[in-house]
């Protein structure tokens, strides 16, 4: 068994966070100081930070660092609304952030009912945020292990975006499956997707794969159809930002195209999510609210211009898988192999309740 290392993409040192800038990798590794909730809100939607179960981490500990601010100005109830909204609306795909809002919300609510003193009120807080990071941890730890059994003993998997330790608290989702793979001795060799405009595929997952010596090669994105069909990959295995009740998938731009050609040359396409990362409320992937971000970001690539100035670009952030297009969902409480919305329903149900 190969031990891997632990890369960790936050830290908290006296009530103070501290982020990895993902926008500096991987020529420079930077740490970041996040010392108020605003500062907090700029990292999550200027993709400092980033990834879906991250960006939930990071907004939990964001309203804890504000609801400490608040505290030591004299002002609660005044600003914890303004602090939740603010923070909630710095990225509208992923619904981590949501989820994980919602929980410190309820749990700041909570500690006022009690008539806790403002000391102990910050101390719980920071507590929460700490158990949602600790949880979605341990989480991919037990996605990794109910994934890499699918993954035969010498296999090479396409994989999109930046599902690793740097999207999560740890170790990761989709790459934390590859991760475990690895680890138990597989012999892997994973293709990267650069994925534009941010080329988290090329910066972010080709860093942790160089980082923990995982055999790789990063691919144009516009080069995964032509792989496929050459019989160069075994499986492909992704992310996600949305799990909706029909089990249609929102996730990085570029997933839907990867899942259509895993049908066409049916080959596996699997997705890999915690359970916080499902949204029952809404019925179909139609419904999800899709990010549209600066067309700057399209049309510059490290700074460099590579675009004329006059032309127009349009930059959605996520597309939608349709839910049969899936072969299995991995989460930590286990797969779902039909993914359907019954099933769906079910297995939540079973696991959760």
């Amino acid at each position: 068994m190969r031990k891997l290392k632990d890369i960790k993409p936050l830290k908290l040192e006296n009530y103070t966070l501290y982020v990895i800038n993902q926008l500096k990798l991987p020529n420079e590794l930077e740490w970041v100081k996040l010392e108020n909730y605003i500062d907090v809100a700029k990292a999550i939607k200027n993709m400092l930070v980033r990834g879906a179960p991250l960006i939930g981490i990071v907004g939990a500990y964001g309203f804890a660092v504000g609801i400490k601010n608040c505290i030591e100005n004299g002002k609660v109830m005044e600003n914890g609304k303004e602090i939740y909204e603010t923070l909630l609306n710095t990225r509208p795909t992923a619904v981590n952030l949501q989820w994980a809002l919602e929980r410190m919300w309820n749990k700041f609510e909570n500690l006022l009912k009690e008539n806790k003193e403002k000391e102990e009120i910050v101390n719980e807080l920071f507590k929460e945020a700490y158990r949602i990071e600790l949880e979605d941890y341990h989480a991919n730890k037990m996605m990794g292990g109910y994934g890499q059994v699918l993954i035969p003993e010498k296999a090479t998997v396409l994989t999109h975006c930046n599902t690793g330790a740097l999207a999560t608290a740890g170790w990761g989702t989709a790459l934390g499956v590859i991760r475990s793979a690895y680890e138990n001795g597989k012999d892997i060799t994973v293709l990267v997707d650069e994925t534009r405009p941010y080329l988290q595929g090329s910066r972010l997952t080709a860093w942790e794969l160089k980082e923990e010596g995982i055999p790789h090669y990063i691919i144009t994105d516009n080069s995964a159809g032509f792989l496929i069909s050459k019989g160069k990959v075994d499986l492909i295995i992704v992310g996600a930002d949305r799990i909706v009740a029909n089990g249609d998938v929102a996730n990085k731009i570029g997933t839907y195209t990867l899942s259509v050609l895993a049908k066409e040359h049916n080959i596996p396409f699997y997705v890999v999510a915690p359970t916080s990362t499902f949204d029952l409320t809404t019925p179909t992937g139609k419904d999800i609210p899709i990010e549209v971000r600066d067309e700057r970001e399209v049309k510059t690539c490290g700074g460099c211009e590579i675009a004329p100035e006059q032309s127009k670009a349009i930059n959605y952030s996520f597309d939608i898988t349709p839910a049969e297009n899936i072969t299995a969902i991995i989460t930590e409480k286990g797969l779902i192999n039909e993914v359907n919305e019954k099933n769906i329903k079910n297995f939540l149900n079973y696991k959760i309740n």
